[in-house]
């Protein structure tokens, strides 16, 4: 009985690998930061929080499961660095792969027409815009994530749209706060995709995936990882005019420590994948504590 439950822990496990939760606070982040924003200007519906989450969670990992197979298909994972991709590894049939990115879409819609008919019918070009900037990242003909907008993506999808989108369902309008706090988070999670597209300069270059850092060059990316983050911290005193408990941020300063530490002293390949992980965490603790700070 062992034996055979081995394969099957086995395959669930490199499922869920390739789900990539381990970015999941690229998600969660934002999330918390839109509704600490709605909390401190009216009051919060956590049916509609509950809905929120489920629509970004369904089409981030849905997104994640595409970007598998187009990058798989395109033999783009085939000598990759850090961890496992279902295609890629042949872990996966890509077909198994895509199917599964399509049932996380169509929840994803669902709940989105959902939150259309019962909060405003604008949610349904939000739906359409999450739908259709996640598969052509790396899907199409002409993917924009191997032209080198992928850091320009993630900034407006995982920082001001995910921001503002939840404050907007919350409170049925964009606040300028909401505008502010979405800088410094969508700069974070633009440090996460520069520390793996750094990572992944030799392999992705060998494939023809054209990423920033690949147009970049290893030396200004790690420079641009330092802005991001620096950047981040930064706008912790511009939101403090407005929300003073802001500067709670700053408390994230040692989370970032480890990060700079590896990009600016010349990691490469795997041992970038550490980077990549404490700049997870490092997006996990200041959302945390901006979404406090700015909820108070």
């Amino acid at each position: 009985m062992t034996d055979q439950r081995r394969p099957a822990r086995s395959a669930a496990r490199n499922w869920l690998i390739g789900a990539r939760l381990k970015t999941l606070p690229a998600t969660f982040a934002p999330i918390a930061v839109g509704t600490a924003v709605a909390h401190s200007l009216g009051q919060v519906s956590w049916w509609r929080a509950a809905l929120t989450v489920v629509f970004a969670l369904c089409f981030v990992i849905g997104t994640n499961f595409f970007n598998d197979y187009s990058d798989g298909v395109r033999g783009a994972d085939t000598h990759r660095v850090g961890p496992l991709r279902l295609v890629g590894s042949g872990q996966a049939a890509p077909r198994q792969v895509l199917r599964s990115g399509m049932v996380l879409y169509a929840l994803a819609a669902l709940t989105g027409v959902l939150m259309a008919v019962t909060i405003s019918w604008w949610l349904l070009a939000l739906t359409a815009c999450c739908a259709l900037g996640g598969w052509f990242y790396t899907g199409g003909s002409r993917p924009y994530g191997y032209r080198g907008l992928g850091e320009v993506s993630v900034f407006l999808f995982h920082g001001v749209i995910a921001v503002c989108a939840t404050s907007y369902i919350q409170l049925g309008r964009v606040p300028l706060l909401a505008l502010g706090a979405a800088v410094p988070i969508g700069l974070l999670v633009c440090a996460l995709l520069v520390t793996n597209n750094l990572r992944d300069i030799p392999t992705d270059a060998a494939a023809g995936k054209i990423t920033l850092a690949v147009r970049l060059g290893d030396r200004r990316t790690r420079m641009l990882y330092v802005f991001c983050v620096g950047a981040a911290f930064a706008s912790g005193p511009a939101l403090a005019v407005a929300r003073p408990w802001a500067l709670l941020v700053f408390a994230a300063a040692p989370f970032a420590v480890f990060p700079l530490r590896r990009v600016v002293t010349g990691a490469r390949g795997a041992d970038l994948v550490a980077a990549l992980e404490h700049t997870c965490l490092l997006l996990l603790v200041f959302g945390a504590l901006l979404a406090i700070g700015l909820a108070r």
